[in-house]
Formats: structure tokens, C-alpha cells, sequence
């Protein structure tokens, strides 16, 4: 299955697609450093990238016309600042807010679906109108706005045709969307990162669609550590080293047995189980790729850093550098120290073979704006899926009525 990516960054939401099965007939990406990144892993052949149709520019200027096959996916994560909780909270007021760019993409290319990935600040009261205006403009992507329209009075027709159901009677480019908000340790990622997905599937499709089953949790990372001790017991860690036990970890844990939602989930992934195998940078000048000490941490209020016993604070990137507390890891002694390239990887489920372009900060910033590798893959999967199962129901219809010919 074809695929489109734009504000590819450096890689995660490309790589998880592409281990879902999706093949890009183009990434799009403008940062200089990211795109940098993506062809320094295509020299090194590294098999994700390697045949990646890297553009190097602003998605509003790629002709998607041009593209002559039929495209099963658009994927992307539009730049975030007008949304986050840390940026000006311009929203639509912000000339970086590209879903309006994203929309005109799905309206040229009209995919079978898209995954649409962006900040939980999204989801924020402040944005509510807005939020529900990006939603019905996926949903209605042929509805545009027009010349000197502000944005209100376009969403207003929007909700306006949405309660006439004018447009899916006249057969017009309509999706089925669903937002989700979702934990990132929920599947596995060793980072506590949430994100709003909004995945659509073309409404003439019939595909009826929802996000993947959570296969992680908290509750089970507290019995491995304080009913069965397994997860000391794997790190090789005696009685004397484990930390204290959470204050009411009996009762948390007995809540959670009676869960029968969060019975049979795996354990959450933390930053001792992402970062095994790695040397301490502090003391071996040497390992994999990306894994070199950065000096300078240090701990104040509302930057503690992350603990090593349970998923990491959401890594993050900022406009004026790279916030500390989020970037650090809080040692067994109780010092901090910033994570290296490499560990920021991982704790992004990028793999060890893939490196990345520039200085600390700037690989930084890559990691902070990414997607992880494995949530992208666990979306993608989940809506290859869907797109298979509909195509191979197709496929039956067409034989059934051959026969009858």
C-alpha cells in the first residue's frame, strides 16, 4: 500500500508506517537538520529510509498533483507550537498552524485514510471550538473556506452540513474520523507521552474503525516490582538496592487486580528496561552511536528529571533550547545527568542502528518532536489492517459475481 508523509521530522511516524506494510511515494520535511538525519541513515543503507523519497521543503510548495499512483495513507504530525502547553497558544492565529495545509492534502490526494498525530494541548478548553473545526474539516475536506471567510463562520457551515448530511447524499469526499488521546506508555514506549491522534477512513470505504486495545500499565509494572519482584530480580537488583514503595501501594495494587480492564496488559516499559545494555556514559568514553555524556544538568523545581523505575517524563523541544528537567535522568545516587542522543532514542523506541544529524540540542529537538517508532507502527498496523480486510471483501464480491456471470 502507497503512502504520503508530511512534517516527516526525523523519521518515527515514516518508520512505523513503513513497518506496517506502507510503502512512500513521497516524505516531506523542511527542516535542513531533520532531512539531514533521514539521508545520513540512507547513506549508511539503513533499510527503513533507505528508499525514501525525501523532499526537502515546505509542504505547501510539493506539487502531491504530480503523483501519479493512488495513495492508501496520509500521514503526518503538523508543527505543534500553535497547541503546545509551552508555546504562544496562537492556535489558529499562529502562520505555523498547518492543518489547514494537511486538510488540502487529503482533499487533492483523497486517501483511503489518514493518521493525523499532534500535542494533547490540542485538547485544551482554550482550542475546544477550534479542535472540533480541525475535526469537521477532515470530515468535510471538500467543503473549503472561502475568500475572507474567518475561520467561525466556516465552522459553523460545517456543523451546519454535518446536521443536513447534504454532502454525503450528494456523494461528496466525506471521512469517518476518530480522535484519540493516548498514553505512549500504554504501548509499550518508555516515555509517559501523551498525544491526540485523528484517524479518518474515507466514508464511501464503509470501514468501521477504533483505536488499538492499550497493552500496557502501571498497575501491572507495581505488581512486578512489589508482589513478584520480578522486575528487580531481571535488573539484578538485591533488597538493599530496590527503592522505598510508593506510599498506599497495597491498596493501589488491589484496585488494580479488581481492574478486569487492565488484567492481562504487560507491564509499563521504564527507563532501566530501555536503557539495558547501555554503558554508563560517565564512565566508559565508548559504545554504540549517539551515546556520549553531556555535562551541565542539574535539578530545580519542576525540573526533577525523569526516575529510573518507571517510564520517562515526555522529552520535549523548545524554542529557546532544550527544557532540562524533562531531558534528565535522575540516577540511583539521586544526581541527575541530561540522557544522551542514544538514550533519548530509545526511549523514543527509535532502533540502535539509526543515527541522528547534529549537535545534542539539535538531535534533541529531533527526538523531542518525533513520534515513537513503535506507537506509530501499532496505529498504522491497525489501519493496514482494516484496508487489507476491505480489500480482500472486495476482492470476494468481484469473484462472487463472475461466478453468477
Amino acid at each position: 500500500m502507497k503512502a504520503v508523509e508530511l512534517f516527516s521530522g526525523a523519521g518515527g511516524l515514516g518508520m512505523g508506517i513503513g513497518l506496517a506494510g506502507f510503502q512512500p511515494l513521497a516524505v516531506v520535511e523542511w527542516d535542513r537538520w531533520a532531512c539531514d538525519t533521514v539521508r545520513e541513515n540512507q547513506k549508511r543503507g539503513y533499510p527503513l529510509v533507505q528508499d525514501w523519497p525525501l523532499h526537502e521543503g515546505d509542504v505547501r510548495d510539493f506539487d502531491f498533483a504530480s503523483l501519479s499512483e493512488k495513495v492508501d495513507l496520509v500521514a503526518g504530525g503538523p508543527p505543534c507550537q500553535p497547541f503546545s502547553m509551552g508555546g504562544k497558544h496562537k492556535a489558529h492565529d499562529d502562520q505555523r498552524d498547518m492543518f489547514p495545509t494537511t486538510v488540502e492534502v487529503v482533499r487533492t490526494l483523497r486517501p483511503r485514510a489518514f493518521i493525523v498525530e499532534n500535542v494533547k494541548g490540542l485538547t485544551r478548553s482554550a482550542f475546544a471550538n477550534y479542535y472540533q473545526y480541525i475535526l469537521l474539516q477532515f470530515e468535510f475536506p471538500e467543503i473549503t473556506r472561502r475568500d475572507h471567510e474567518e475561520w467561525m463562520d466556516h465552522f459553523l457551515r460545517l456543523q451546519a452540513e454535518r446536521t443536513s448530511g447534504r454532502h454525503r447524499l450528494l456523494h461528496g469526499l466525506t471521512y469517518n474520523v476518530v480522535p484519540t488521546l493516548v498514553n505512549a506508555a500504554n504501548f509499550g514506549v518508555p516515555q509517559k507521552r501523551e498525544r491526540v491522534f485523528i484517524v479518518g477512513f474515507r466514508s464511501d470505504l464503509g470501514i468501521e474503525w477504533s483505536f488499538p486495545k492499550e497493552t500496557h500499565s502501571l498497575d501491572a509494572l507495581l505488581i512486578d516490582q512489589w508482589v513478584s519482584g520480578a522486575y528487580w530480580d531481571r535488573h539484578r537488583i538485591g533488597k538493599k538496592r530496590r527503592p522505598t514503595p510508593p506510599d498506599g501501594i497495597e491498596k493501589r495494587i488491589a484496585r488494580s487486580r479488581a481492574d478486569k480492564d487492565r488484567q492481562g496488559t504487560c507491564p509499563w516499559v521504564t527507563v532501566r528496561d530501555a536503557l539495558h545494555g547501555l554503558p554508563d556514559p560517565e564512565r566508559i568514553n565508548a559504545g554504540p552511536s549517539d551515546h556520549k555524556f553531556q555535562p551541565g544538568a542539574r535539578s530545580y523545581p519542576g525540573h526533577t528529571g525523569s526516575p529510573l523505575d518507571l517510564p520517562a517524563k515526555t522529552l520535549k523541544a523548545g524554542d529557546h533550547g532544550v527544557p532540562g528537567g524533562e531531558n534528565m535522568l535522575v540516577k540511583e545516587d539521586g544526581g541527575v545527568r541530561y540522557f544522551t542522543i542514544r538514550e533519548s532514542a530509545r526511549l523514543q523506541a527509535f532502533p540502535d542502528g539509526y543515527v541522528f544529524h547534529g549537535s545534542w540540542s539539535e538531535s534533541m529537538r529531533q527526538l523531542g518532536n518525533a513520534v515513537p517508532v513503535a506507537l506509530a507502527q501499532t496505529v498504522a498496523r491497525s489501519v493496514a489492517q482494516k484496508l487489507l480486510e476491505h480489500d480482500m471483501l472486495s476482492m470476494q464480491k468481484v469473484v462472487r459475481q463472475l461466478r453468477r456471470a
